[in-house]
């Protein structure tokens, strides 16, 4: 164990405690301090509203720190920015203040926050204030009917999300007309989260705010507020379409914090394939959170799917039941897919300190109040170092000490870093990555802008350089109409719902138990055919059910209440063909690609894996559509005269190709996201020794949205580095034949097979030959 300065006094005895079992010896590969900050001078600027300031300072707030008060002048002035400093620095109050001052001067403002549960959290703030000529109110699908109609009329600080912006507040923005015309500022929260294809749609989402706002009378301000971000004006700019000036230094205090990675040890059990069986991140994250309920320690457990939170919690819970009956009670999870209710009630439980331990998906990684945690589990790599230090902040948001542990999963990336980690600490976090001008994207949001208020010629510039080209495309198809005064939808139907702003594919599937009709949350459509298939193991809130039927047509899930030794995994097929090769580069004896490709993809069984063991208990058969996807990829060809090595022998053993190959796609996709804006499951792969339209040994990686999301075109300009990482990571790994921490991928149609580990690594040593 190695460890860059002494450990905080408080969490750093907490991570020895957690150490003292002689059984999790050698778990630890490294541990960062982070040393605590003082604060700069805080103070209030000359315009801030006296009943607003006296109110604070009655709450121990005596100014703003200096990114504060900077990020609250330029909004003043009338300048876009976007502020960009650590989790817990107090962005919020930083647009509280002048959002406050416009609406006491007769103007309204707009908040948009990628989650529900944020939006709720800020109008409780805000109420908080008690100040009467601000009239906060949410705008989102929890908002009853009879409220809506309120909202509309008289409220002056509106708390939305995108997903309401673009399917009814732009839509039916006549009837919104005076909030519009008054519209002084626009606050964009968590910025950070809107990457990819999701903050793609949002971007086109702005641009058609500013469009209406201008029909209106009025230009607003935006703020932005991010985590940490490399290039934050770039970024801003990029997502508003706007100039943008950024605050990015820190002012604020920090308490100390100790980060550990954390490696699970190799088990006695073997794999289908002999090779070792590492101890699960969830078996491993479910023991420390229960060991830190027991010490007393306020903890979130950030977890990367909806079933792997159900299943960390109900494992605590039950490690729990041996110590004291009273314990289990204090660990639950959070996730999306809830009912708004339960959510609500979570979050009330944590804030109060009823609920000691609470495992969650990323859908607490954002702002919420949760303040007075001590420690911070994170099982398996978040996917960028934003979210990383943005999870990882949750802990000690009132300055005190905190504790950070991430827990490596059996994957590539995870064990890459774990014993790298100079990849983690010390370097810039990454730049977010979207494209505004995806057509895919752009197509109907043109369509909804339309529909909106007719597009002229000056609109072109707000919606970027491919908007002309996207309109012509929409003309020949019959879907927009131009005439000499601009373009105009012509359908009757909703041209919003054209766009599927979260890449949902559709009507969420409500998950409903048979035997009562209750509903138990929702799933999207993608999702659906990995996870509420027929057979399907499915967990909620500790209770675990078997899917009896998947209704695709009817965007329904029967379940059964049912207590399983066992869970699901399904399995797919996946079929590429090359649609265009965009850009073209020699690399080694070798070409690499990007461009256009077609994805089809099927789910054809599922696996079940006894839970402890995770020893296979067969394959079953599933009957389900392909699905279709239109993206982007970047790949890789080898000549067979640059393979002619590889024929033969290899310390006594041929090298098989397509088994190379594979290991090299598997591997390459799971250390992707150390370069690019992403996780693994943003990104899928294919390889063959003979693809159809190369002629030529191929792998590919592609996006996995339709029309791309700059993922696969990263890894274009990033490829040395890329697949140098790659290789090293297949090499380090202490595996003989390949194992899920080198080149085993979780989500593999063919059930890891074949894979040659030696193969892959003399084949990506040909590719890297410069």
């Amino acid at each position: 164990m190695t460890s860059s300065t002494s450990p905080s006094r408080r969490t750093g005895p907490l991570l020895a405690r957690l150490l003292s079992a002689p059984s999790r010896s050698g778990r630890v590969t490294h541990v960062e301090h982070v040393p605590a900050r003082q604060a700069g001078r805080a103070r209030w600027p000359e315009w801030a509203p006296d009943v607003l300031v006296s109110h604070l300072e009655n709450h121990s707030i005596t100014g703003l720190w200096q990114h504060q008060l900077d990020a609250a002048e330029h909004v003043r002035r009338g300048q876009n920015v976007i502020i960009a400093t650590g989790t817990a620095s107090g962005k919020s109050l930083a647009y509280l203040l002048p959002a406050v001052a416009h609406v006491l001067e007769g103007g309204t403002v707009l908040y948009l926050t990628p989650t529900k549960a944020l939006a709720a959290d800020q109008l409780r703030a805000i109420r908080a204030l008690r100040l009467a000529q601000v009239r906060a109110a949410t705008y989102d699908g929890d908002t009853p009917a009879d409220e809506r109609l309120w909202v509309r009329r008289h409220a002056n600080y509106v708390l939305t999300n995108p997903d309401m912006l673009h399917r009814s507040m732009l839509p039916g923005h006549a009837r919104w007309s005076s909030f519009w015309r008054r519209l002084r500022l626009v606050i964009v929260d968590e910025c950070h989260g809107y990457r990819g294809v999701f903050g793609s749609h949002v971007a086109q989402i702005l641009r058609r705010l500013r469009r209406v706002c201008a029909k209106y009378g009025s230009s607003p301000t935006f703020l932005l507020a991010s985590a940490t971000a490399s290039d934050p004006a770039v970024a801003g700019s990029r997502l508003t379409g706007l100039e943008m000036a950024e605050v990015t230094v820190d002012a604020s205090p920090r308490g100390s914090a100790t980060f550990a990675l954390w490696e699970p040890p190799l088990t006695d059990l073997r794999g289908e394939n002999g090779a070792p069986i590492r101890r699960t991140a969830a078996a491993e994250t479910a023991d420390l959170l229960s060991d830190l309920v027991v010490e007393g320690v306020r903890t979130l457990a950030f977890v990367r799917s909806r079933r792997g939170a159900e299943t960390i919690a109900l494992a605590a819970r039950r490690n729990l039941e041996e110590v004291s009956p009273e314990l289990p009670a204090q660990v639950a999870a959070y996730r999306a897919g809830f009912l708004a209710e339960d959510r609500r009630e979570l979050e009330k439980a944590l804030r109060s300190g009823e609920l000691m331990g609470l495992a969650t998906t990323n859908a607490l990684e954002l702002g919420v109040d949760v303040s007075g945690l001590d420690a911070v589990l994170i099982a398996g790599w978040p996917g960028t170092r934003a979210s990383l230090w943005q999870q990882a902040g949750r802990a000690g948001r009132a300055g005190q000490d905190a504790l950070a542990v991430l827990i490596a999963r059996d994957d590539p990336l995870d064990t890459y870093l774990v014993h790298h980690p100079e990849a983690l600490f010390g370097r810039p976090v990454e730049a977010i990555v979207l494209d505004p001008d995806n057509p895919y994207v752009l197509a109907p949001h043109l369509c909804a802008a339309a529909a909106e208020i007719p597009l002229t010629e000056p609109d072109l510039e707000t919606f970027g350089p491919a908007a002309a080209d996207v309109l012509d495309d929409l003309v020949e198809r019959g879907m927009l109409r131009k005439r000499a005064t601009g373009w105009f939808w012509t359908s009757r139907d909703r041209a919003c719902d054209l766009a599927d702003i979260r890449g949902a594919g559709g009507a969420p599937i409500q998950v409903v138990e048979a035997d009562t009709g209750r509903l138990l949350g929702t799933v999207d459509e993608p999702s659906a055919h990995m996870s509420v298939h027929p057979g399907a193991v499915y967990l909620h809130q500790g209770e675990t059910f078997v899917v009896d039927l998947l209704d695709l047509d009817g965007d329904v899930a029967l379940v059964t209440a049912a207590d399983p030794d066992y869970s699901t995994y399904a399995r797919d097929i996946t079929d590429i063909r090359v649609a265009e090769s965009l850009r073209t580069r020699p690399f080694g004896p070798g070409e690499l690609h990007f461009g256009s490709v077609e994805v089809t993809q099927q789910v054809v069984s599922y696996i079940k894996r006894r839970t402890q063991t995770g020893e296979s208990l067969g394959e079953e058969p599933l009957d389900l559509p392909p699905r279709t996807l239109h993206t982007r990829a970047v790949w890789w060809t080898l000549p067979d005269s640059a393979l002619a090595p590889l024929m033969t022998a290899a310390e006594g053993k041929p090298v098989d190709l397509g088994g190379a190959a594979h290991a090299a796609e598997h591997a390459s996709i799971g250390l992707l996201p150390l370069f690019a804006t992403c996780d693994r499951w943003d990104i899928g792969g294919v390889s063959t020794p003979i693809h159809q339209d190369t002629g030529l040994l191929t792998v590919f990686v592609y996006d996995g949205h339709d029309g791309g999301a700059g993922f696969a075109e990263r890894g274009f300009a990033r490829a040395t580095d890329w697949l140098s990482a790659t290789r090293e990571a297949i090499a380090s790994c202490e595996c003989e034949q390949g194992c899920p921490s080198c080149i085993q991928s979780p989500k593999c149609g063919n059930g890891n097979e074949p894979l040659d580990k030696a193969g892959a690594l003399r084949l990506l040593d040909i590719l890297l030959t410069s």
